[in-house]
C-alpha cells in the first residue's frame, strides 16, 4: 500500500479473516463480538476495507468504509457484521447459512483523482465516481469477473451511483484507488 503502509502479511490476513469469521458469526447469532485480542500494529493503523460475504459463491452481502477513520481491524469486524445484515441488497443472512458463506477482504489503498481512463488498470484499481450527493464504487476484482473493459468499468460505476453511464465523462468526479484483496479461498489448509 501506499503512505507508509505496508502490504499485509500473510499473518495479518488470517487475522482479519479470523475477525470477520468471529464477527458474522456473532452477528448471526445475536451476540456481541468477542473481544479483540491486541493485534499488530499494521491492523491498528486506520485503513479502509470492504468485506464480500459470498453464499455458495453468490455474493449476499458487500459492506465497506472508504474513508480511513478507524483501526483496519475494527472496520474489517464491523463491516463483516453488517455486510451480513444490513446490506440493502439482499435478505439478512441466517445463523443456518454461516457454514456456506465465503469471506472475501479488500483493504483499500488511498484513492486518487483519475483524469485520464487510459491510467486505469483492470484488476489493479478499483473506481469511484461521484457526481453531488450520488457516489458508486466498485472493487477492482470486479471488473476481472465480469469481463469487463475499461469503458464498460466506467459506465458500470456510474450506473451504481444512479448516474447516466456517461456521467464519468461529462462532470463526475472519478477516482481509483487499489486494493490488497484476500478470501477465506486462497487460506492453506489448517
Amino acid at each position: 500500500m501506499t503512505e507508509g503502509l505496508p502490504l499485509l502479511t500473510p499473518d495479518e490476513t488470517r487475522v482479519l479473516l479470523d475477525l470477520a469469521r468471529r464477527a458474522l458469526a456473532a452477528r448471526l447469532a445475536s451476540r456481541q463480538v468477542p473481544r479483540l485480542e491486541p493485534p499488530s500494529p499494521r491492523l491498528l493503523a486506520p485503513q479502509g476495507a470492504f468485506v464480500s460475504l459470498h453464499l455458495d459463491r453468490a455474493l449476499r452481502g458487500c459492506v465497506g468504509m472508504v474513508t480511513p477513520r478507524r483501526p483496519l481491524a475494527t472496520t474489517v469486524i464491523e463491516c463483516a457484521g453488517a455486510a451480513a445484515t444490513e446490506d440493502p441488497r439482499f435478505e439478512p443472512l441466517r445463523s443456518s447459512d454461516i457454514d456456506r458463506v465465503t469471506i472475501e477482504i479488500s483493504v483499500l489503498g488511498p484513492s486518487f483523482r483519475m483524469t485520464d481512463p487510459s491510467g486505469l488498470i483492470l484488476g489493479t484499481h478499483g473506481l469511484m465516481v461521484t457526481m453531488g450527493q450520488r457516489r458508486g464504487l466498485l472493487l477492482p476484482q470486479v471488473a476481472v469477473q465480469q469481463g469487463w473493459t475499461v469503458p464498460v468499468f466506467l459506465e458500470e460505476t456510474c450506473l451504481k451511483a444512479g448516474l447516466p453511464p456517461d456521467a464519468w465523462g461529462r462532470g463526475a468526479i472519478v477516482e481509483a484507488f487499489s486494493a490488497q484483496v484476500f478470501s477465506e479461498l486462497e487460506r492453506p489448509p489448517h
